[in-house]
């Protein structure tokens, strides 16, 4: 396999004054052998390194390097005084606050396993969670617990429940729940070793129910690796995230400064007018961005300050190619084209600025790929098939789906992980994204599982067959559309099915688009064509969502 051999990604020394410097990626790695590639000693060594260095900005939060890993111990022993033990599952719905690092360390410092839950999430899905996971103890923040309590009555909630941000009594009914505990005494560090599961975080599978991959304390390690070296990111650099800590990007992001000696720039949320400020306002160096939202930036009003910031580089996974010279060009900001997923890692990178954006780049050192047809076989140059990935450093990937040991198999069979999507590899090493070999939706960063919708629309008594499906967006990635065959004798208006979705499905899964067909495009063996739907795009009898004015009630 050809590993990344462009610009300065390959290089593992950087230019600063005339002299040769090992970058910070690379003395991370030789710092942190294989044995003690846990997060416990990632805090502990790094505190002694960087000491009052600031690490984390957060709201009116400022940890240094050493508060964070007294602030992880402390948080630990808060756990063990509630009966946590290694292993536990601990359930944590919280938006991008202090809190949710705070809980996520200590996690960690003890050996307990973090269950970050997308805040989105609501009756059907959020239930699935619940029963999967089993954790051990929920953590929510207090704006979050009316979707706790829309989880269906036989789901079993955690015995006990911490609240952030609020009295415990303002909580429902279902909840025994107390404000989240002061930190205190420190515990020491767990027993905890570099394959031991240090998070499970939900995907959305395409043919069922989400998956809680199972992410071992090295490919976290990893993660800030690769990331670290495809990005450039050096000694010092501020790192700036708008993305949601419950997704593998922005919780990364965390490990990356604290390996590399960076400043993590945490805000509560994406605002395409407020972003630059916030750039500026924290000498931010380095970037986080999703397709849509590098559309979102581009179509704001220009301003005269939109250039003045010290940002010198910006992920864009996912940014469509017509993006990457328009965004270069008016601020100032090259994005760097990526691939990588919750079960694996930063395993492609484009070159800075990208030499054929849009695409997936170059295959990361460290990681074997191959593109194979459906009996695993290895297919030439040029020719589309499945890409499947497997690491040479030990728990760089994830170890599997947490509680679904057939889904696991599956997924790692032939001992690759099969990744689903649809690939070409170049001659030269380049690869370059073709579709989904599946029945998945990506919807403005986030995974939509076509299942889980189906389920939720086709429980109305007046639905008697759904197909969901994507169709492109203007902003990049996809749209979320239905097909809807009604029972006989029965009347519903599109509208009807988003309020119908309203409370039973995250707000990003309702469907935009829906057609009312009076009969399914089928197989010979009576299955929908989802690829008929797909190819026939926005026809006369599509209702859309946006274009009708109707808002999701969240």
């Amino acid at each position: 396999m050809v590993a990344i051999e462009k610009d300065a990604l390959a290089n593992i020394t950087e230019v600063v004054g005339g002299d040769d410097v090992t970058p910070a990626w690379a003395r991370a790695m030789a710092s942190f052998p294989p044995s003690e590639r846990i997060l416990s000693t990632m805090l502990t060594r790094q505190a002694e390194r960087y000491g009052d260095r600031l690490l984390l900005i957060a709201g009116e939060a400022r940890w240094s390097f050493a508060q964070a890993a007294a602030i992880a111990a402390a948080s630990a022993q808060t756990l063990v005084d509630a009966g946590i033990k290694p292993g536990d599952r601990v359930a944590l719905m919280c938006s991008n606050r202090p809190e949710f690092l705070q809980v996520y360390l200590g996690c960690a410092w003890l050996g307990a396993i973090a269950v970050p839950i997308n805040t989105a999430l609501r009756g059907f899905q959020l239930s699935h969670i619940f029963r999967n996971s089993r954790p051990a103890l929920l953590v929510v923040e207090a704006q979050f617990g009316s979707a706790v309590e829309s989880v269906e009555a036989d789901v079993e909630l955690p015995p006990r429940t911490w609240i952030i941000g609020a009295a415990a009594d303002a909580i429902g009914a279902r909840l025994s729940a107390v404000s989240l505990p002061s930190l205190g005494a420190a515990a020491p560090a767990g027993a905890v070793r570099p394959g031991d599961t240090v998070a499970i975080l939900y995907t959305s599978g395409t043919t069922g129910p989400a998956k809680g991959v199972c992410c071992p304390q090295a490919q976290l390690f990893w993660w800030g690796i690769y990331s670290a070296r495809a990005l450039g990111i050096r000694e010092g650099d501020v790192l700036f995230t708008t993305l949601p800590l419950f997704h593998t990007n922005a919780l990364n992001a965390f490990y990356q400064a604290l390996l590399n000696g960076c400043t993590y720039v945490l805000e509560p949320k994406f605002s395409a007018s407020g972003f630059w400020a916030a750039a500026r306002q924290h000498n931010a160096t380095v970037g986080y961005l999703l397709g849509a939202m590098a559309s979102m930036l581009l179509a704001q009003p220009r301003s005269a300050d939109e250039s003045m910031h010290r940002l010198r580089v910006a992920l864009g996974g996912g940014v469509p190619p017509q993006i990457h010279g328009p965004f270069h060009e008016r601020f100032g900001v090259p994005l760097v084209d990526g691939y990588g997923s919750t079960e694996t890692n930063f395993v492609f990178a484009g070159t800075i600025p990208s030499d054929r954006a849009g695409t997936m780049g170059y295959l990361a050192d460290g990681i074997e790929a191959r593109i194979v047809d459906e009996n695993d076989s290895e297919l030439p140059d040029g020719e589309a098939g499945e890409l499947v990935l497997r690491a040479r450093e030990p728990f760089a990937f994830a170890s599997g789906y947490f509680g679904m040991p057939e889904k696991s198999v599956e997924a790692w069979r032939n001992l690759w992980f099969h990744s689903g999507d649809r690939v070409v590899r170049d001659s030269d090493g380049h690869y370059r994204f073709i579709d989904r070999m599946k029945d998945s939706i990506r919807r403005r960063g986030e995974n939509v599982s076509s299942w889980e919708v189906e389920q939720a629309i086709q429980a109305h008594p007046a639905v008697a067959a759904c197909a969901i499906y994507p169709l492109p967006s203007e902003l990049g990635e996809d749209e979320v559309a239905a097909a809807i065959l009604l029972e006989p004798g029965h009347l519903l208006q599109p509208v009807d099915i988003v309020r119908h979705c309203e409370g039973r499905i995250a707000y990003f899964a309702i469907p935009r688009y829906v057609r009312i067909l009076s009969q399914m495009p089928l197989t010979e063996n009576g299955k929908i064509k989802k690829g008929v739907l797909r190819d026939a795009g926005v026809t006369t009898d599509t209702w859309d969502r946006e274009a009708a004015g109707v808002k999701i009630r969240r």
